[in-house]
């Protein structure tokens, strides 16, 4: 056979093997890849003719025209969407480059998806625009969900259309909204009841759904027949259309005013540019290594010590995140997050707290490097259920922020203040159930954007300020929430005392949020955050993080009945609720704050609290007057000035006693030196060769590649991770009573 014959025939096997892919699944080499792809000739050619006959000044111009645009859709998105999450600013809309990189987006909304939405339109160029079934042009819809083909998780849909001229493609323009509801297991579209990726819901991977600029309806039908909300599904489908279709106007008007090459240039140089600032801002920060841990306390449905290790690298103008060794995946929990969407997470920091004045654009991430063991709970496989996500990229994003100013601290220029952790977790509501018109819906609450601010190395941290995903967000008006769900808040919004992380300059609070039903014939509750048992984020250089608040109910009475001759009830906070039991005969219960979809009656309680962000420095250094004034405030208790603050005051007029503080803090900081251990005696009594027996410890100990699995002796190496199975707590629960009986009870029951 001769060589002429054998690549014949490797070239009709190679291409009977294209025509016959079973599956497109997601694409490792897009998803797991974040860096920008190559300059095309192309884009090439145009930069060289845009900077023939123009200056920078008039790229400025350009890009400023195409911004606008990205503003001008996100209004049109977040006043048209019917999703809570686009009433209250959880989206972006955006301009791709005809390679799928994030360009342009818009400056309000969530900075998370500015900086991982490219792998899906990446999909899209690779496997449709020559696909003879599917192809792209002028007019076309996509649409996408499915977070294992990249973006975030599957609440977040986005919507894309390509743009030409004169029959070549340009770029792409497109919004990404938290819709919500999607037809998972639990309403609401973040089950954390998923036990497996066909419990989550629609799962859309990069699909046409439509053709000159129209949407099919049959395909249209099918989305709306696989979720609760059909109207809903809908109206955010076309809100994020015609936001795409007004981009597509205003890149069109750029091209008329300035010519195709401008944009071409313009867009791709956005890019590089930014790119390459963040490699000069890089530079100048020390070399050396950081290491940061942090720890989720449970999976959402039970109670447990993930580990997140980072260790973080500067070297010359890379920023190296490692974070080998790291928690196993669970596979069959939904904490576990896809690659790009902890990548996606990291970067808030860098685009809201490091560099906010840096375009939002997927460059800002660029010359970073994230390094993972594959099958870990920040790198999981496509098999394993990722609804919650959110538990593990979370607290990822905290490791980076309290790793982060280790680095910046010295740093010969900085653009903002260096600061601590800020609150990190989605405590609200999400329900579902009929509402008072009769309608079946289900979604979440916008409370979670009131995230306590954390402490800066000047100044205390705002309360309730923002979300660390979105910096201009909103948490909705109540009144208007009413109109459209029987779920009413009791007691709204309040700060609740003592929920500060202490520190020379302390965390902002987060508020209260006392909830319940009414005028529906069924309706449910859940929430899904850790930290009840172990903050989820910390302080820095001395301060203190937040402290650890569980989920409280009150079950068993009708608060409207209560309260139609004691208004005064309204007055409650979840403390005093606990704490006095003022419904005679109800059922007062608390435990983490990962709540299944449960049903809850007219009149019964369900009670949250956002944490705070972390403090920043010593106690003992705060100014005794601003311990006073928080005092004043409600924001603390006497105890916490004089046992936390060690300041003396006068519970009355708030005065404080000068000297005696004076002595109350030299008298702590002498305790602190009687206390005080070399460090090797320290580690000596403090390090364990394995984790406590009692622990359900995921993830290394001592040794990076030696990963834990919940008991000290069930391990597996880091290089060949197994992911864990969790038994159902329903039955670990039965196991514990049947247990409590006995043998002989169990026996005669039989």
């Amino acid at each position: 056979m001769t060589s002429e014959n054998t690549e014949q025939e490797r070239s009709l096997i190679e291409q009977f093997l294209a025509e016959n892919v079973l599956f497109l699944g997601p694409d490792p080499e897009i998803s797991k890849n974040h860096k920008l792809a190559a300059e095309t000739p192309v884009e090439k050619a145009a930069i060289e003719r845009f900077f023939a006959e123009h200056n920078a000044e008039t790229m400025n111009l350009v890009r400023h025209k195409l911004l606008t645009a990205c503003n001008e859709s996100f209004d049109m998105v977040e006043q048209m969407g019917a999703a809570p999450g686009a009433k209250w600013g959880d989206l972006i809309s955006g301009v791709w480059t005809a390679s799928g990189d994030l360009s342009l987006s818009s400056m309000g909304g969530v900075l998370l998806f500015s900086v991982m939405t490219q792998q899906p339109v990446k999909f899209i160029v690779k496997y449709w625009t020559k696909d003879p079934t599917v192809g792209l042009k002028e007019g076309d819809i996509f649409i996408h969900n499915d977070s294992r083909y990249g973006n975030i998780h599957n609440t977040d849909q986005s919507l894309l259309i390509p743009v030409f001229h004169e029959g070549q493609l340009i770029c792409f323009t497109g919004a990404m909204v938290h819709e919500g509801e999607n037809g998972a297991i639990e309403p609401g579209g973040m089950p954390s009841l998923a036990e497996s990726p066909f419990d989550e819901g629609l799962k859309m991977p990069p699909i046409k759904v439509g053709e000159n600029y129209k949407f099919k309806r049959d395909i249209m039908t099918f989305l709306q027949n696989s979720v609760r909300e059909p109207k809903l599904q809908l109206e955010g489908m076309k809100s994020k259309l015609y936001a795409a279709m007004r981009m597509e106007a205003r890149v069109k008007d750029a091209i008329a005013e300035y010519g195709v090459d401008a944009v071409i240039a313009t867009l791709r140089k956005t890019l590089t540019d930014t790119a390459d600032e963040v490699r000069r801002r890089l530079r100048s920060w020390p070399d050396g290594k950081v290491r940061q841990n942090v720890f989720p306390d449970g999976t959402l449905r039970e109670n447990c010590l993930i580990r997140l290790r980072l260790e973080m690298e500067k070297r010359g103008d890379e920023l190296i995140m490692d974070f080998r060794g790291s928690s196993p995946e669970f596979t069959n929990r939904a904490n576990n997050t896809i690659l790009a969407s902890a990548k996606g997470m990291m970067a808030q920091e860098f685009l809201s707290f490091v560099w906010p004045d840096l375009p939002r654009n997927q460059a800002v991430f660029e010359p970073m490097t994230v390094i993972t063991d594959r099958n870990s709970v920040l790198d999981c496989s496509d098999n394993v259920p990722n609804a919650q996500s959110m538990m593990s990229f979370f607290p990822s994003y905290s490791a980076v922020q309290l790793a982060v100013p280790k680095l910046v601290y010295s740093a010969k220029e900085k653009a903002t203040d260096v600061i601590a952790g800020w609150y990190n977790m989605i405590v609200t509501f999400i329900y579902g159930g009929i509402n008072q018109h009769g309608e079946l819906v289900g979604n979440v609450c916008a409370d979670l954007n009131g995230m306590g601010g954390a402490a800066r190395w000047n100044r205390d941290g705002e309360h309730s300020i923002a979300p660390i995903f979105a910096p201009m967000a909103d948490i909705g008006e109540q009144e208007l929430i009413e109109e459209e769900v029987p779920l009413m808040k009791i007691v709204p919004n309040r700060v609740m005392r003592d929920n500060q992380g202490f520190g020379k300059y302390r965390g902002g609070q987060g508020y209260q949020q006392i909830a319940t039903v009414k005028d529906t014939s069924m309706w449910g509750f859940m929430a899904c955050s850790i930290g009840s048992k172990f903050p989820s984020t910390h302080g820095i250089f001395g301060g203190y993080g937040p402290g650890t608040f569980p989920l409280c109910k009150v079950r068993g009475v009708n608060v409207f009945d209560v309260m139609k001759d004691k208004r005064d009830l309204l007055r409650y906070t979840i403390e005093d609720i606990m704490n006095d039991e003022p419904f005679p005969g109800a059922k007062y219960t608390s435990h983490h704050m990962g709540l299944q979809f449960e049903v809850a009656q007219p009149g019964e309680l369900y009670m949250l609290t956002q944490g705070s962000g972390g403090g920043y420095g010593d106690v003992l250094e705060r100014d005794p007057q601003m311990v006073a004034d928080d005092l004043r405030d409600g924001l603390i208790s006497q105890r916490t000035a004089e046992k936390v603050y060690h300041v003396v005051l006068d519970p009355g007029t708030y005065a404080v006693d000068v000297e005696a503080t004076a002595a109350a803090r030299r008298a702590e900081r002498e305790k602190r030196k009687r206390q005080g251990k070399p460090y090797h005696e320290f580690v000596k009594g403090w390090e364990t060769d394995k984790p406590p027996a009692h622990l359900p410890f995921y993830g290394s100990w001592k040794e990076r590649d030696v990963i834990y699995r919940g008991n000290p002796n069930e391990t597996c190496k880091a290089d060949e991770m197994v992911g864990v199975v969790m038994p159902n707590p329903k039955d670990v629960r039965i196991a514990e009573l049947e247990a409590m009986l006995g043998p002989k009870a169990l026996a005669a029951k039989r």
